[in-house]
């Protein structure tokens, strides 16, 4: 029966007591890095670094990523120079750089001194690269080979070079410049004959990807091409890292996380939501929602606008609230949908007509929809109360008519505001699901008292 995550912390913490190496490596062994580092995570921090001081460096480099910042930053703090060198020394290109790049630069270069000569070239020369760009993420431990090699040689070549390698999945093919010609899959160099040449196993078809492009495009070529690894190649198109799949899972997740948290109406957080210090939250939140109040003062302006309407028949005031927030919740359901699409790449910005055809005839149908509901419920009401007063049928008919106008409205803003600012270069993100909701509250009462006044106009007005 596997033991629990409490019976190994026990277990841990004794042979931390013992200060018995040989039992801790013999121990940490069973467990993958990605299932230890919550365990040990909890550990007082004088307990974690003993454990990283006492097993063995290759445990130690691929369970640090997986731990927490905080953590991180607090076990470096515990270790010595060197330790924390032969650590950084130790993890991988794209590992050590994302992490380097948490920091303070003034401890990243405290850090980055520590490093050997050719590993401190590798961290300064990926850290150059723009932020959130491929060449941040990349990492150079790749095999490679030339088409005039036969798979025998390959096969011999692989063994000896790709140990400490981030992926064997593909073998990339270059030319004595270091220029790449393709990538092919190990299964066929597995499945063939050892003494065929490479060259006969290309296809010439393969995808790669340069250092400052965006992470976002990285994702969608990897969507696209469903690979584990895809090539960045530099000018005269020099091989000179690949992107591995599990660092697209991370951007995944960021990325997500960021557009759910501006479509919430705040700013992005640099950070997981428990561990944001509470001034930073409230500064991300507040910015947001000081723009919404100054957004929603200016329906109060539009209703100061349609006082006398209001006074001459006061049961309208009875459904603002109503159709307002009908426009509003279509306006977020539309704006919703239209970003995820956009991040998902399931259409081109150009084909902008196409999705404003397809929110026109869901607005109207959604319209009517809500707008007879509205209509049913004051004209039914009214059978058996006087609350609507002598003119409750037109009260309905005004109702009806609005929701209809008001829900086609808000589907047609939220479609469109998102694409509007994708075309600016802006993120789509931003028009978060209040700030559309609130475009809409104010133009709605318009659409609501302007078409009471030509439904009520000689009754009511």
């Amino acid at each position: 029966m596997p033991e629990t995550t409490t019976e190994l912390k026990a277990e841990i913490s004794a042979l931390l007591k013992a200060k018995d190496g040989v039992g801790l490596r013999l121990k940490l062994t069973r467990w993958l890095p990605s299932d230890l580092a919550p365990i040990i995570a909890d550990l007082p921090v004088e307990k974690l670094a003993l454990l990283f001081r006492l097993t063995s460096r290759e445990m130690a480099a691929a369970t640090f990523p997986y731990l927490a910042l905080e953590a991180q930053h607090r076990l470096l703090k515990l270790l010595t120079p060197e330790q924390s060198a032969a650590l950084l020394n130790e993890l991988s290109a794209d590992d050590r750089t994302a992490f380097l790049d948490d920091l303070p630069l003034d401890l990243a270069m405290q850090l980055l001194s520590l490093l050997s000569p050719d590993e401190r070239q590798v961290a300064q020369s990926l850290l150059a690269y723009p932020e959130h760009s491929v060449g941040r993420m990349m990492t150079l431990d790749y095999v490679a080979v030339h088409p005039e090699w036969s798979v025998r040689e390959s096969l011999d070549y692989i063994r000896q070079h790709g140990y400490d390698r981030e992926t064997l999945n593909v073998v990339y093919v270059v030319d004595d410049g270091g220029r790449l010609i393709d990538d092919v899959r190990v299964r066929r160099f597995l499945l063939g004959s050892v003494d065929r040449p490479v060259k006969e196993l290309m296809d010439g078809n393969y995808a790669a990807l340069a250092p400052d492009d965006d992470r976002e495009k990285a994702l969608e070529m990897f969507r696209k091409f469903d690979r584990v690894a895809l090539p960045v190649v530099g000018e005269g198109k020099k091989l000179i890292g690949i992107v591995t799949v599990d660092d697209m899972l991370d951007v995944a997740d960021e990325e997500a996380t960021e557009d759910i948290q501006k479509l919430g109406g705040s700013e992005a957080f640099d950070e997981p939501y428990t561990t944001t210090p509470l001034h930073r939250m409230i500064q991300k939140r507040a910015t947001w929602l000081v723009v919404l109040l100054i957004g929603e003062m200016f329906t109060a302006t539009a209703m100061a606008f349609f006082e006398d309407e209001i006074a001459k028949a006061v049961v309208l005031m009875l459904f603002v609230p109503l159709v307002i927030s009908a426009g509003g919740n279509a306006g977020s359901q539309a704006a919703t949908l239209v970003i995820r699409a956009l991040a998902l790449g399931e259409f081109k910005l150009r084909e902008w007509w196409k999705i404003m055809r397809r929110e026109l005839m869901a607005g109207t149908a959604l319209g009517l929809i809500l707008g007879l509901i509205g209509f049913l419920r004051i004209a039914i009401w009214s059978m058996f109360s006087p609350v609507y007063g002598e003119h409750a049928l037109k009260v309905a008919v005004t109702v009806g008519m609005s929701l209809v106008g008001i829900v086609l409205w808000g589907s047609l803003v939220g479609s469109m505001f998102p694409l509007i600012l994708k075309r600016l270069g802006l993120d789509p993100a931003t028009s978060s699901a209040p700030f559309v909701a609130t475009l809409v509250d104010v133009t709605g009462l318009i659409i609501y008292f302007s078409v009471a006044f030509l439904v009520l106009r000689g009754s009511l007005l």
